[in-house]
């Protein structure tokens, strides 16, 4: 069953101006695409490795670009925290897709998903936009890539694996558990909790929401103190069990795909920079480890590969390039420079 549905989230919503194109260019031949086949970026990873910040930075630089969403719980509306969608002040302008528009009581399948995100990816194309895919749910990106053959006749992808050591990563994830406690997540599940719900569709599938049912019922039914205490406490342990556990899948799931894709899929490192998260210097340490390299891995994918000394040419003159020049001559500047 298909279910129909905007594609654009009106909180990220922004129109961008289409793309200037290079003196002697045609439309048919305009920076992000060819006669042969259009140009789409995907961005994977485990949940909490900065996918949604790479996708952003990205498409800053490469304007006009628009992501489309593939995490499967951020699809539906609500449960804002419990899910963590990005926020309409982390989107800074760019247009997103798929996220937070599907009744949260319905099964969005895997076919729902690549038939609304190649709706998306078209309606950005028209518009001489680049398209950046962005989710950690790898069964929609496997769905989409390997068996939507409308998708593998018109597209081809450059596959950005945004990747952090494990431990870090849990580490990390339950810290981030923390902080959505801290948010209102228990008040938001209460929202929606319903005795008599089903957590095996829908949004109610989400980590962080089947874990406080015998804490909500509990509640519900006037249970003391110490007893609602310690199933809220049994709950937020459950949830950061579960994050890691998730993320676990996967980076299983992605090391099985990356043999599938080797040949377009790249690397990132972002263990340093989730180390650093939010102490000073962070952002420096996120573009010499992660911003800097796809920026360049992007240019050669859109525009072809230049080569660049990459010992001469700092992480900062990357930046520089790409935040004062066209795209699709920044890297050829960089080129030149370090000749």
């Amino acid at each position: 069953m298909i279910i129909p549905v905007p594609t654009t989230s009106s909180t990220c919503k922004q129109e961008l101006p289409l793309v200037n194109f290079q003196k002697g260019l045609t439309k048919m031949e305009s920076l992000f695409h060819n006669r042969n086949k259009d140009k789409v970026v995907v961005i994977m990873g485990a949940t909490g490795t900065g996918k949604t910040k790479l996708a952003i930075d990205l498409a800053k630089h490469f304007q006009p670009a628009e992501i489309v969403n593939s995490d499967k719980m951020q699809v539906y509306k609500g449960l804002d925290i419990t899910t963590n969608k990005v926020t309409k002040e982390e989107c800074d302008g760019v247009p997103h897709h798929l996220l937070g528009v599907i009744d949260p009581t319905s099964n969005f399948t895997a076919n729902d998903f690549c038939h609304h995100a190649c709706l998306a990816i078209d309606s950005i194309v028209e518009k001489d936009g680049l398209p950046i895919i962005a989710g950690g749910s790898n069964s929609y990106l496997d769905t989409l890539v390997n068996h939507c053959s409308e998708f593998r006749l018109r597209y081809e992808c450059c596959f950005l694996w945004v990747d952090v050591s494990l431990p870090v990563l849990h580490s990390s994830l339950q810290s981030r558990v923390d902080r959505m406690i801290e948010a209102g997540q228990v008040d938001e599940v209460r929202e929606f909790f319903n005795p008599c719900g089903d957590y095996t569709k829908g949004i109610r599938r989400a980590i962080g929401v089947p874990e406080f049912h015998d804490f909500l019922v509990a509640e519900a039914n006037s249970a003391d103190e110490r007893t609602k205490k310690r199933l809220l406490e049994s709950a937020i342990a459950r949830v950061k069990i579960n994050n890691c556990t998730l993320a676990n899948r996967q980076v299983q799931k992605i090391r099985r795909l990356n043999g599938m894709w080797k040949r377009n899929m790249h690397r990132l490192d972002a263990t340093e920079p989730l180390i650093k998260g939010g102490s000073r210097g962070c952002e420096e340490v996120w573009e010499n480890h992660v911003l800097t390299k796809s920026l360049m891995i992007l240019h050669n994918f859109l525009y072809g590969e230049i080569s660049v000394r990459s010992r001469i040419i700092s992480s900062k003159d990357v930046i520089t390039a790409f935040s004062e020049l066209p795209s699709s001559m920044a890297l050829s500047a960089i080129a030149a420079a370090a000749h």
